[in-house]
């Protein structure tokens, strides 16, 4: 007896041919999303506003960062009089500041001198001319040796201040101080956020696609019935995952951008008053494609998970 043929005999798969699976997928996940803009527009704006809270805080640190980094100055401090005390006791204060090692520069600011500087550094300059007398004090501007530790300068600080004639002593860097912690408690922030807030993306992925399986229940049940393998059947709506989570990128990136030109000016200002030119750095095509990446990550993270625990119960019995 004859060996029996297998009346479906086995066929090459030709070239290409997952790719173009791959392809047709991914267009029939268009469509469907296209054809849902409204659900898909509140999907994508709650996963971008999820990825542009950790984000925005990214850039913010880093600009902060970044302002540090520039800073070549070293550390300071200024003495103010009491207004009116004139000149004699700057001079003095200065020259015991000259003779310790620790001081590198001490030089005096009088107060005629201090009204030239800030004619020159203001738009009042006509409103000062009707002043009668000069309401600016003199100072002593001071320039540490580099390597002074804190502790010598507040104790320089302390002894500048004894003088009774003394209003205010201030160390230059106290502001670059203060910005190097906020610049910590933002990376924190970041952290803790992009964590919550990534899972409520992936989430958020996960109930749309959930969703999107509920709608497309029986057709699914048909496709596990004639042989269709977990990963034929869950492709779809990876894809979904990946459609939702980018498109969110693209809508945080857009986001951090206007956040940025919002914030501009007044950072502009806050540095210029410390003698710093405004650099916005971060937000380029490395950051953006990292919010894409992301947010396609997470949309897949989301779209696994709902399509395994959905599609566990359409096993043919």
């Amino acid at each position: 007896m004859g060996r029996q043929t297998d009346p479906w005999p086995a066929h090459a798969r030709p070239a290409f041919a997952t790719v173009r699976d791959h392809a047709r997928v991914a267009g029939e996940s268009f469509y469907f999303v296209s054809s849902r803009v409204g659900a898909s527009l509140v999907i994508w704006l709650l996963i971008g506003i999820a990825l542009a809270l950790p984000g925005g805080l990214y850039l913010i640190e880093r600009n902060l960062t970044g302002a540090m980094d520039r800073w070549e100055g070293r550390v300071g401090l200024s003495v103010y009089f009491e207004p009116g005390s004139g000149s004699a006791g700057a001079q003095a204060l200065a020259a015991r500041l000259e003779a310790m090692e620790e001081t590198e520069r001490v030089w005096v600011v009088t107060p005629e001198e201090a009204l030239e500087e800030f004619r020159g550094d203001t738009e009042v300059s006509d409103a000062l001319d009707l002043l009668e007398d000069n309401p600016l004090p003199a100072s002593v501007r001071v320039s540490l040796a580099e390597g002074v530790p804190s502790a010598t300068v507040s104790r320089l600080a302390g002894e500048a201040s004894a003088d009774e004639a003394v209003e205010e002593v201030v160390i230059e860097t106290t502001w670059l101080e203060r910005l190097a912690a906020i610049a910590a408690a933002v990376e924190r922030l970041g952290w803790m956020l992009a964590g919550l807030f990534g899972l409520g993306a992936a989430l958020v992925t996960l109930s749309s696609v959930r969703l999107a399986i509920e709608s497309r229940l029986e057709e699914l049940r048909v496709q596990k019935l004639v042989g269709g393998t977990d990963a034929f059947v869950r492709r779809p709506f990876l894809y979904l995952g990946i459609i939702y989570g980018v498109g969110g990128g693209v809508l945080a990136a857009v986001l951090n951008a206007a956040a940025l030109l919002a914030l501009e000016a007044p950072l502009r200002t806050l540095l210029e008053g410390y003698g710093q030119d405004l650099e916005l750095t971060g937000l380029d095509h490395i950051f953006a494609g990292a919010l894409l990446g992301v947010g396609a990550l997470l949309g897949v993270c989301g779209a696994m998970v709902a399509s395994r625990q959905r599609l566990r119960g359409l096993e043919p019995v």
